[in-house]
């Protein structure tokens, strides 16, 4: 503490001369002040130090007495420490200590303050962090029973990531993302006819028109947008590129937000009378969520489609354990799991199911962790297993995959999948963390 205190005594004593310093002129020649002989016999303590006759100085006739009458004054001895010491005795030590001390409590006080507003924003940026997690959180409890046509919008961008939470930052995300798409129509959607991506493209193109519903798709408003916004996603995504069933993952997300700017059923409307600026705006919203689901479960589309493989084996065993008889019967018929299964994997129910009732299930799987990815697979066991008394009723082959490939949910609403959800989140809750207990 002493150390300091001296330390502010000679940084007050430096700032007290610094006007002095300043205030002496540079001579012609001389890279410091120029050795005063007057100033310096003043400093000299008594007898330290040879006396010097003032006069005029004599003219120079040499460079080397003209270098020694521009000597750097501070080169000349210990002057400085002697200015120091004579500044020392002439201030009273008492001011001196007291201004040290104002400096040191200043400066304490000023090291607190800043603490302390440090503390109050990490504290402050952890209860928005926290408030965010809670908001969230009790979006999705709210969501997992289904969400209101009007709001169902915002919220699925909300709960697939799309959409930041904090209010302030929407606007600008939207407008970001959305530019960043048709950035990427202008970089990449010319080359579709290259011949190292026209095989994608021409894919896309044969794919559109089988799904549904058709009057939707058929719209060639529609079909444009399509094949822009997966050619778009196949590009991006090399590893897997562009598989089939991964088109019919864009029309939920299209239909929904179609919502946000008609009243009326989408398969009844006329896309193409929607303003320029909301079908750029559905176009680009449509592929970042889709985007976002398909950043978790990319691995059902890449080569030989690992993803799917697994969970239709994770089906087969779900199943021997909850419905051991069903099971049987379709290893009697020699019936394989992957020989239906595999549809409702790639394209997620949606070809089981009417659009309605996937955009219901689909309020679910986004506000259920790992909704897609995980808990599809008990939505798929439920499913099959609600179908017990017509598979066991079938006796042959034929009849089963019939009835497997074209079971009877045309006239399926909100109550029939509220059923099929609440069976399959009792199978999570049964199975999820104890997953051997399904394996024989």
């Amino acid at each position: 503490m002493l150390l300091w205190k001296e330390n502010i005594l000679l940084l007050i004593l430096f700032f007290f001369f610094l006007p002095l310093l300043s205030s002496i002129q540079h001579v012609y020649g001389a890279q410091h002040p120029p050795f005063d002989p007057l100033l310096h016999v003043n400093l000299v303590k008594g007898g330290s130090k040879a006396q010097m006759t003032p006069g005029k100085p004599k003219k120079a006739t040499t460079f080397q007495e003209f270098e020694s009458i521009t000597s750097d004054a501070w080169d000349v001895g210990d002057d400085d420490d002697e200015l120091l010491a004579m500044a020392a005795r002439n201030l009273n030590i008492e001011v001196v200590m007291e201004t040290a001390n104002k400096v040191i409590e200043n400066h304490s006080k000023l090291q607190e303050r800043q603490q302390k507003q440090e503390r109050r924003e990490g504290e402050e940026t952890m209860l928005l962090s926290s408030l965010s997690l809670s908001v969230a959180e009790e979006l999705r409890k709210l969501s997992w029973s289904g969400i209101p046509r009007q709001v169902r919008p915002i919220t699925w961008k909300l709960l697939s990531g799309y959409l930041p939470a904090n209010v302030e930052r929407r606007a600008s995300t939207l407008q970001r993302k959305r530019q960043e798409y048709f950035g990427f129509i202008e970089q990449y959607y010319d080359s579709r006819n290259d011949e190292h991506h026209q095989d994608t493209y021409r894919q896309i193109h044969i794919d559109i028109p089988r799904m549904s519903p058709e009057s939707l798709i058929l719209q060639p408003r529609v079909t444009e947008i399509f094949e822009r916004i997966l050619f778009i996603w196949a590009i991006r995504h090399p590893a897997s590129g562009y598989v089939q069933g991964i088109n019919d993952l864009v029309t939920p997300f299209f239909v929904v937000f179609v919502f946000e700017y008609i009243e009326e059923e989408v398969e009844n409307f006329d896309v193409s009378s929607l303003q320029e600026d909301a079908l750029r705006n559905i176009e680009a919203d449509s592929f970042w969520c889709m985007s976002k689901l398909l950043d978790g479960i990319q691995d059902n589309y890449t080569f030989a489609q690992p993803g799917i493989q697994r969970k239709v084996q994770a089906l087969e065993e779900l199943v021997s354990r909850i419905d051991e008889s069903v099971h049987r019967h379709m290893q009697k018929y020699e019936v394989e799991y992957l020989q239906f299964a595999f549809r409702w994997m790639n394209n997620l129910l949606m070809r089981e199911l009417p659009l309605r009732c996937t955009i219901r299930l689909w309020d679910t799987y986004q506000a259920e962790p790992e909704g897609f990815s995980h808990f599809h697979l008990y939505v798929c066991a439920a499913f099959l297993v609600r179908w017990r008394k017509e598979i066991l009723e079938e006796k042959d082959f034929q009849g089963l995959m019939i009835l497997l490939q074209n079971l009877p949910t045309m006239h399926w609403g909100n109550e029939e999948i509220s059923v099929l959800l609440a069976e399959a989140y009792r199978l999570k809750f049964a199975f999820a963390d104890a997953p051997n207990h399904y394996k024989r």
